[in-house]
C-alpha cells in the first residue's frame, strides 16, 4: 500500500489533469467572438438610451470589442 501511495502524489495528479485540460484551453477562440448586442427596452432618443450608449461606449473600450446599442421598446 506505501508504494501505491507514493506513486499517486498531489503533483502527479495535478500534472495529469493539467495534460488533459490543456488542449481544450489551446483550442477555444478569443471571446467574444462577435460584436455585442445591448437590447434597451426603451425606445431610441430618451434617457434610457443616451444611458446606454455611454456605458456601451465605456465596456467596449475596455473589452476591446465593439457593442451595438439596439432598441427596442416594450422589449
Amino acid at each position: 500500500m506505501a508504494s501505491l501511495h507514493k506513486r499517486f502524489t498531489v503533483p502527479g495528479i495535478a500534472a495529469a489533469v493539467l495534460s488533459m485540460v490543456s488542449p481544450m484551453v489551446i483550442a477555444q477562440a478569443a471571446w467574444p467572438s462577435k460584436p455585442i448586442r445591448l437590447v434597451v427596452p426603451y425606445a431610441a432618443g430618451g434617457p434610457g438610451d443616451v444611458i446606454a450608449r455611454l456605458v456601451a461606449k465605456k465596456a467596449g473600450e475596455g473589452l476591446g470589442q465593439t457593442i451595438i446599442v439596439d432598441n427596442k421598446g416594450g422589449a
